[in-house]
Parts: structure tokens; C-alpha cells; sequence
């Protein structure tokens, strides 16, 4: 099967494509679809670019043109719930739109005519996902030591729950404590993987979402930003990736 693999920003995308093989790159709608091999498993990497709209869009074109039979976002997202730290790696189980409202037509988040507002993500995909950022965080911790002790960061641990995702980038502390005060489960704020869940939902296709805590969603939040998403998170999530994939067979 193909997996087709996601991140919205270039940074967050490099270092899997510079460990793919056999590659083949395939413009279409502004995008550029690198097929090819990674792990010996046929995959497809594609820069979505940032927000719900663009993510929808290559999601769409992922499955109809690609073929994709589950699809995996990575990147980096901001922490809400006070025990997701920067440097935390974050699977989600389930995903929201914090900024959908159609009310009072229908409750707040809810995705009108679907009945929901929160989108499951796929067990077997999370799970091994789950296990593979387990294993890898005891590696790279140690591979990224004195980067992360450069930005402050402790012992990064792994968390699974909530992500809301919004097209607005959350970057003060007043919004974080709404979104709090709102959603206390969410454990991280970001801006593409709920649309992802949405079209992948629509289309019957397996999806996860992985996102390592780049920031606090604060007032803080541009910090070290591009430091963090090149020496930190983009490697962590390559080592993520091709642990899961050197793991065990994908679901068919």
C-alpha cells in the first residue's frame, strides 16, 4: 500500500526527504509529490503548506491522485494542557476544529451534517506510532542532547489525547487560557490535522497525527521557534517515522 506522509512546513518535511529513495517528484496544484521508497515501503511525502484549507486540499489530492491508503501528518504544534512541555511528543487520538462555530444551527466544533465534532484517529496507526516514538525518544534524546539543553528542554516525554487545530496561529496567553478554559483536555494546539481528519473521514482512509511541542502557545511562542523545528523536531520526527515503519506491516 501507499503512505502518504504530511507536514505543512519545509522545515518539518527535510529531513524525510533527504532519506528517501528511488524518488520520483510530481508537481500539481502548487505542490511538490515526491514518491518513492523510505524503509523499503512505498510512501509519498508532500509539503501540505500551512492552515485547514491547504491541508484539506492535499489530503484530497493525496487520495484521489496518489491513491494514498493512510495518511500520517508531522510537524510541530503549541502545548495547551500544562503537562505537554516543549519537547514533548504528542500522538493524537482524537482531533477538533477550535474555531469551527455554525451555531445555533448546529452545538459549537460540530462539523455540520457529520453529527461530530470530535474525529477519531486510527487505533492500529496511533498505536504503532505510540510504540515507535517510545523507542525512539530513548535514542534521539541522546543523539539531540546538547541541542536540547541549548533550548532549556528537559527529558522529553509522550503524551496521547486531544489536538484542536485552527487557522489562526495561537501566540499569546490570553488565547491559550481560552482554549483552556474551553477545551481542557486538548493537549496541543496547531493548525492542519483536524481538516486532515475531516477529509479522511469523509473518504474512509486511515490517518494519525503526530506533533512535537515546539512552544507554549504563549506570548513566547516565536522563541527559538525555527531553532527548535531545525535541530529538534524535524530530526526527532524522521527517527519517529522510520522506527515505525522498520517496525511491523502498515494495516491494509
Amino acid at each position: 500500500m501507499t503512505l502518504a506522509l504530511m507536514a505543512a512546513m519545509p522545515e518539518e518535511l527535510a529531513a524525510l526527504l533527504a532519506q528517501l529513495q528511488a524518488v520520483s517528484v510530481h508537481h500539481h496544484a502548487g505542490r511538490a509529490f515526491h514518491t518513492g521508497k523510505l524503509e523499503g515501503r512505498d510512501v509519498v511525502l508532500v509539503l501540505s503548506r500551512i492552515g485547514k484549507v491547504a491541508a484539506a486540499t492535499t489530503a484530497t489530492l493525496l487520495i484521489e491522485r496518489f491513491e494514498a491508503r493512510a495518511i500520517v501528518f508531522t510537524g510541530v504544534a503549541g502545548g495547551l494542557h500544562p503537562r505537554a512541555r516543549v519537547g514533548d511528543i504528542v500522538i493524537a487520538r482524537e482531533l477538533l476544529q477550535h474555531d469551527l462555530d455554525v451555531s445555533p444551527l448546529f452545538p459549537r466544533h460540530e462539523v455540520p451534517l457529520t453529527g461530530r465534532s470530535r474525529f477519531p484517529t486510527d487505533a492500529e496507526l496511533s498505536d504503532g506510532l505510540r510504540a515507535a516514538a517510545a523507542e525512539a525518544l530513548s535514542v534521539e534524546r541522546l543523539a539531540l542532547a546538547a541541542s536540547l539543553e541549548a533550548l532549556g528542554i528537559d527529558e522529553p516525554r509522550l503524551h496521547e489525547g486531544l489536538i484542536v487545530s485552527g487557522d489562526r496561529f495561537v501566540a499569546t496567553a490570553a488565547e491559550s487560557q481560552a482554549l483552556r478554559h474551553e477545551l481542557p483536555e486538548a493537549l496541543a494546539v496547531e493548525m492542519e490535522g483536524a481538516a486532515l481528519a475531516q477529509v479522511c473521514h469523509d473518504c474512509d482512509v486511515p490517518y494519525a497525527v503526530i506533533r512535537s511541542i515546539s512552544d507554549r502557545a504563549d506570548d513566547a511562542a516565536h522563541g527559538d521557534f525555527l531553532r527548535y523545528l531545525a535541530e529538534v523536531a524535524a530530526p526527532m520526527a524522521a527517527a519517529i517515522v522510520r522506527c515505525w515503519l522498520r517496525r511491523g506491516p502498515l494495516p491494509a
